[in-house]
């Protein structure tokens, strides 16, 4: 195996006011041309992202990483995150880095393993899972309010922590008010979570065209996500070896499988209000307020 690649040495060294001498640096992910990883040291734990600059997208994803700091600046002016969050950002000899707050939580996947199988059904865990859906609901409202959409709903970008609480990350593809012209344009993120108006709009226009996300494209996306990590299957079904215009294709109809057919055990509420997020027409799903209180 090889070497694992070393995170930016600059951002290491002005990152060490904040973390202290760093006691662990660990490679979390390098991928799809981005590498994060996680800085500990005796005062705090950052997790620090920046751009593959071997990578044949490089400079998209420095211009994403710089986007995502000022999402980020915006975002917490706006009164959506938490002035704590981000730490520091700034260029190396590769490109751009940016260093956030380490959220000490699981991936949703993991944390709902349990609840995909039968032993999950249990009183406990409804509220729990509800619990979950609450508080991500209720960031969403938050930043939905302030004219913004997070556009990248997804399993991998929430964390839920040691109480319950679900804590969202990655705010790059974030699309907020009057933003369009100076941003990386917003072609969708993740396939799998991707509503069928987005699809729609990838489809019919060219590549270089900026699809501003809308508040209702995150609702679809949390009920996929929610669908997907407590059933293991997606709501919508595709080869996985089609082509992602083609996926895509499929996820424009709208056309979901019934949650009651795949769900692991009943919840009726809990499918009730995921059932309403997945609703075709955008118009017809519930905010982020409203689910706020259904879960």
């Amino acid at each position: 195996m090889g070497k694992a690649p070393a995170s930016p040495g600059e951002a290491v060294t002005l990152l060490t006011g904040h973390t202290g001498e760093p006691t662990a640096i660990q490679l979390l992910s390098d991928r799809r041309g981005s590498r994060a990883w996680k800085i500990q040291g005796p005062k705090a734990a950052v997790a620090l992202k920046a751009n593959n600059p071997d990578g044949d997208n490089a400079r998209d994803k420095a211009d994403e990483m710089a986007q995502e700091d000022d999402h980020l600046r915006r975002l917490t002016a706006a009164g959506t995150i938490s002035p704590d969050y981000r730490v520091s950002a700034g260029t190396w000899d590769g490109g751009r880095w940016l260093a956030v707050n380490w959220i000490d939580g699981v991936p949703l996947w993991r944390a709902l393993a349990l609840a995909r199988g039968p032993e999950g059904d249990r009183a406990s865990v409804r509220p729990w899972l509800a619990g979950i859906a609450r508080t991500w609901t209720q960031h969403l409202a938050l930043m939905h309010a302030a004219g913004w959409a997070h556009a990248d709903v997804q399993p991998t970008n929430t964390l839920v922590t040691g109480d319950g609480h679900a804590a969202v990350i990655d705010y790059a593809l974030a699309c907020g008010p009057d933003d369009g012209h100076r941003r990386v344009p917003y072609r969708g993120a993740l396939t799998h979570t991707t509503a069928p108006e987005t699809a729609t709009a990838i489809l019919s226009t060219p590549a270089d065209t900026h699809i501003p996300a809308q508040p209702a494209a995150d609702i679809w996306s949390l009920g996929v996500s929610l669908f997907w990590c407590w059933t293991g299957q997606r709501p919508v079904t595709y080869d996985d070896d089609l082509d992602r215009l083609e996926k895509l294709a499929v996820i424009a109809q709208g056309t979901t499988i019934p949650l009651r057919d795949v769900r692991p055990w009943p919840f009726p509420e809990f499918e009730e209000a995921i059932t309403a997020c997945l609703a075709p027409d955008p118009a017809d799903r519930p905010t982020a307020k409203e689910l706020t209180a259904a879960w």
